[in-house]
């Protein structure tokens, strides 16, 4: 039942925006262009993107790699509105998101972006059900909706009888495959990860991995994943590298 629902909420999503002010079109799903973000450390300027520039499309699942600190995670918050650039522009559907009215990005976030993040970020006194929930309450989205949808999407991950258990009654990766059902309850556009996998084991780390995947080929779910895991770069459909503060492409066949 999940899988249908998914798979209808998908197609309907990609035929109407979910905000009145963001219309369908054929651009990408996400354009980066000419994106400066620096940061003042004592004194000093720091630049950590110098002009990135990338497009990703409605369906890709997309990895972004680099060295620890060049501004990976940076360029994920700037791509979900978490974060502004000094210069440079994000468009979503051919609209600047930093452009829109003061309030905007809030609702956009809430939306159209889901957010995985490596530390998970759950609210400890939170179920697993009430955590998958949070987002659908800040969007004032019906109860009985929002309640059925998180228990389908927990379900569907392996963790039906885990629902009213808290974080810290929970193992690592049953703790991100909340974290990921949390990112997908408002049937968001783009799910953004950040290290989804840094603090899981191998075997947890295969797992979520798959589970993505699924994602991504069953409903056509568009991610953009950062990680430093070779063997996780290399399972995305394509990779891009962060280098000098700057967005190249990578030949995933060449990752060692």
């Amino acid at each position: 039942m999940i899988q249908q629902e998914l798979k209808e909420s998908v197609s309907i999503g990609r035929m109407n925006c979910a905000m009145s002010d963001l219309v369908e079109t054929e651009k990408p799903l996400i354009e980066a262009v000419n994106v400066f973000k620096s940061y003042k450390i004592k004194d000093k300027s720091l630049d950590v993107l110098t002009g990135a520039g990338l497009v990703i499309q409605a369906g890709e699942i997309l990895g972004i790699v680099g060295a620890s600190g060049v501004g990976k995670s940076t360029l994920l918050h700037i791509l979900g509105g978490l974060d502004r650039p000094q210069s440079g522009t994000i468009l979503f559907k051919g609209k600047n998101i930093f452009a829109q009215k003061n309030g905007f990005l809030e609702g956009f976030r809430n939306k159209h972006i889901g957010f995985v993040f490596q530390m998970y970020n759950l609210l400890p006194d939170f179920t697993a059900l009430e955590n998958t929930m949070f987002p659908g309450w800040i969007g004032n989205k019906n109860e009985k909706d929002v309640r059925e949808q998180a228990e389908n999407l927990l379900e569907q991950m392996g963790l039906k009888d885990r629902l009213h258990h808290k974080p810290g009654e929970l193992s690592g990766g049953e703790v991100q495959r909340v974290a990921l059902a949390r990112s997908l309850v408002n049937k968001p556009d783009l799910l953004l990860a950040d290290e989804p996998t840094g603090n899981l084991d191998s075997n947890a780390s295969d797992s979520f991995m798959d589970l993505m995947i699924q994602l991504n080929e069953k409903f056509n779910q568009t991610f953009v994943i950062v990680t430093h895991s070779q063997k996780i770069a290399r399972r995305m459909g394509r990779v891009l590298q962060l280098v000098d503060g700057l967005v190249t492409p990578i030949d995933k066949d060449l990752i060692l």
